[in-house]
């Protein structure tokens, strides 16, 4: 972001500042919610386009996929573009493409729009982020981090429950037209409050287009590969071998590039920087927990307790408003406590509810989440505001963009990897314990014989009640490998802790949050 901030700003952000921060927020906020806004509408988008639930994954795989290419060259572009003519560019894009989703005739013209829709999308969010950095002082910083985290954690909570109701009550359609508003008042306060810069031409002669290709390649390749080798079987599957073989080569391919190039795409440089190395350490691990959560919590509630995706909303609700009365919070608790004290009770706070959702049983549902979900949303905010300030505490303004671009994308590749564990995970294990629960399972043992004889009365038939005793027996071992999904997430979120813990004390005028006018 070199061409946009080669000097830390000290002054006091103007209304034009502020309303250039707010407005990158609100497309961040968007792009975020819109990787989730689908989920609960799949089932109908894919009846409206006649496709199978294995092809209807491409409609949330292909917006993933070109996003995480789009995140890493929003810094580059910005040097090219400026800050206003992307930004402006891209806002437009994401709405067009959102028009164009909801006009999708075939499942291939869904995919290509969600494409567009997600590549236009990648930019904003490291804009969000970058534009904290360039256009807030340090005793600012806190207030813009704390919006920041609104759209990466308020956004995935109220996805699915507000493109539940939107389809349920509207039609699948209006998931797309709901960008259109807010999409407006977007692109006019980027206007209003970006200055205007002329472009660099002249950089596309210097550009290091075998990192953007490579680069690409690498992690798009990797995204798919994640996405979608739990449903191929993994290493069964030649698709997937080729795509891990081409993500593995290619990355391999962009280090060795960045580091011997004078003028990298990215500086990997900041990954040595001790604070920003930690703090993406912990990224990874937040998004196993932000992404592994909103995907293992719907899935128990719909296959083991039978929930419908509005009730599934209503439970996922709980971690999501909270949130937004405790993360205007966190700048002021900043003054008191150490930002890096917070952010590990933030973690702790994450990590204990989800060791608390792993003690799951039949009579475990939405009543016994509720405040398992608000202990999430009280550790969620205190991470997501802090987090992104221990990262960047460090970090020269030359370096915000590579900084911003590398921070994101571990967020999202941890989101992909912890899912794809999971997905994985969750099947290996409820074959574990079904062999072990099954092992018990016989005729000599007395429990068994009776609880048979009683099913055999009520059903009418012993055939009946041996199939009953196996859909049991089933039951029993999935929820037993989700109580090990949830363990999964905590581990990772208690790795994230200590990561934070042995950071570096922030700049006082950083930690004091508003106090060092």
């Amino acid at each position: 972001m070199a061409g946009d901030a080669l000097i830390r700003p000290t002054a006091e952000p103007s209304r034009r500042d502020w309303i250039a921060v707010m407005s990158a927020m609100l497309g961040a906020f968007m792009a975020v919610l819109d990787i989730q806004i689908t989920n609960s509408s799949l089932k109908d988008i894919q009846g409206a386009l006649s496709a199978t639930l294995e092809e209807g994954s491409w409609i949330s795989t292909s917006y993933l996929v070109a996003e995480i290419i789009m995140i890493p060259l929003t810094a580059w572009l910005v040097q090219l573009l400026s800050a206003r003519r992307l930004a402006v560019w891209v806002s437009v894009g994401f709405l067009i493409a959102s028009l164009l989703c909801s006009l999708a005739w075939s499942l291939e013209s869904m995919i290509v729009f969600r494409a567009l829709q997600g590549f236009t999308g990648g930019a904003l969010i490291p804009l969000a982020f970058t534009m904290t950095l360039i256009k807030l002082p340090e005793h600012h910083r806190a207030k813009g981090m704390a919006l920041f985290a609104i759209t990466a954690t308020f956004a995935p909570s109220i996805g699915p429950t507000l493109g539940g109701w939107l389809t349920e009550n509207w039609g699948w359609e209006y998931i797309f037209y709901i960008n259109v508003p807010p999409g407006l008042i977007m692109i006019a306060g980027l206007l209003y409050g970006l200055e205007k810069k002329a472009p660099h031409w002249e950089l596309l002669k210097t550009t290091d287009y075998a990192g953007i290709v490579t680069l690409g390649l690498g992690l798009g390749c990797l995204q798919v590969f994640l996405e979608e080798g739990h449903r191929k079987d993994w290493l069964e599957s030649q698709l997937i071998v080729g795509l891990g073989s081409v993500a593995l080569v290619s990355l391999i391919l962009f280090v060795i590039l960045q580091i011997s190039r004078p003028n990298p795409l990215i500086n990997l440089g900041v990954l040595r920087e001790r604070n920003f190395g930690l703090a993406s350490i912990s990224s990874l691990g937040l998004g196993v927990g932000l992404y592994g959560s909103i995907y293992v919590l719907p899935l128990y509630l719909a296959q083991i307790q039978g929930y419908n995706a509005m009730q599934i909303g209503e439970v996922i609700m709980w971690m999501g408003v909270p949130q937004l009365f405790l993360i205007p919070l966190v700048p002021k608790l900043m003054q008191i406590i150490s930002p890096k004290w917070l952010c590990a009770l933030g973690f702790a706070l994450f990590g204990a509810a989800s060791f608390f959702s792993g003690v799951l049983n039949l009579d475990f549902a939405g009543e016994q989440f509720q405040h398992i979900q608000i202990i999430r949303a009280l550790g969620q905010p205190l991470v997501m505001v802090t987090v992104s300030l221990i990262a960047t505490a460090y970090i020269l303004p030359q370096d915000a963009g590579s900084a911003s671009s590398l921070f994101n994308i571990l967020r999202n590749l941890g989101g992909a990897i912890g899912t794809a564990l999971l997905a994985t995970l969750l099947d290996a294990r409820a074959k574990v314990y079904f062999d072990y629960l099954r092992e018990s399972i016989v005729p000599t043992n007395p429990q068994v014989d009776e609880r048979l004889h009683l099913l055999t009365q009520t059903l009418g038939s012993e055939q009946a009640a041996l199939a009953k005793l196996s859909q049991i027996v089933h039951e029993q071992a999935i929820i037993m490998a989700y109580n090990d999904a949830f363990h999964f997430i905590g581990i990772a979120l208690g790795v994230s802790m200590l990561a934070i813990l042995l950071t570096r004390k922030l700049p006082q005028s950083m930690a004091g949050g508003g106090a060092a006018h």
